[in-house]
């Protein structure tokens, strides 16, 4: 789409196999982008039926090399990446509290959520830094950033997320390269696995999300028309649900 607002853009989406990523990744696309979107190879089919056109590059961010290598790959494909999206996380129960999670499961979810989005962020900034025209980067988080929620190691790497993308906005915002951040609700499908039913009766709106209405928001945050004066901040996309702390605490 020649005149769609993120025309020219070249964008970078993990997560994009399923879920909210997949969502952001034909939003970004039907918007004018041109877009390498990242997910296991087992994704591949279902990513590119949902963005016909884009460029698909197989990872498994628990693979300590793989975040660095998926950026470059990008760059490659795309002849540079002005956009990036970190949607990437590994599937999860709402049920786990800190004395039930191993240390294989914290590993993972740090290492997929965190850590690929520090190695992807400071590619990302350097090489947006490096080509003088700014950019963007989009971070999905999560309201367990900010609650106790019974998912101690999602909850501990959304936090720290949220963190990073603050670090990375004030490091890189004299650049032109604005970092923010969409905490979704109960969106089903990806890595959320709770039962929607039970939710929906405790959302203010009475449903809940859809991948739609998160890559709406990805949309206007990553487009200057609308954010271009945004930067370091978190968009709850939840139907009020942040309002409730949704899980009572375990015994």
């Amino acid at each position: 789409m020649a005149d769609g607002l993120l025309a020219g853009e070249r964008a970078l989406v993990t997560g994009a196999g399923s879920g909210i990523g997949r969502g952001i990744a034909a939003a970004l696309a039907a918007e004018g982008a041109a877009v390498a979107i990242s997910d296991l190879p087992a994704l591949r089919e279902a990513a590119l039926a949902a963005v016909p056109g884009a460029v698909f590059l197989p990872a498994d961010l628990a693979d300590r090399a793989a975040p660095g290598a998926l950026f470059a790959a990008a760059e490659a494909a795309l002849g540079g990446v002005s956009i990036l999206v970190h949607s990437a996380a590994p599937r999860r129960a709402e049920s786990q509290t800190a004395l039930a999670v191993t240390e294989a499961e914290w590993d993972a979810m740090i290492d997929i959520n965190l850590r690929a989005g520090f190695v992807l962020g400071r590619a990302a900034g350097r090489a947006m830094r490096a080509a003088g025209k700014g950019g963007k980067m989009l971070f999905v988080t999560s309201l367990h950033a900010e609650t106790p929620r019974n998912l101690p190691h999602y909850s501990a790497a959304k936090a720290g997320l949220t963190m990073l993308t603050r670090e990375l906005a004030r490091a890189l915002a004299p650049d032109g390269i604005r970092v923010n951040a969409i905490a979704p609700g109960a969106i089903p499908g990806g890595g959320f696995a709770a039962d929607v039913e039970a939710f929906s009766r405790i959302i203010p709106m009475r449903r809940p999300g859809t991948a739609a209405d998160i890559a709406g928001m990805a949309v206007a945050l990553l487009c200057d028309r609308f954010s271009g004066y945004v930067t370091g901040t978190t968009v709850a996309v939840d139907g009020g649900l942040a309002l409730y702390n949704w899980i009572p605490a375990a015994g």
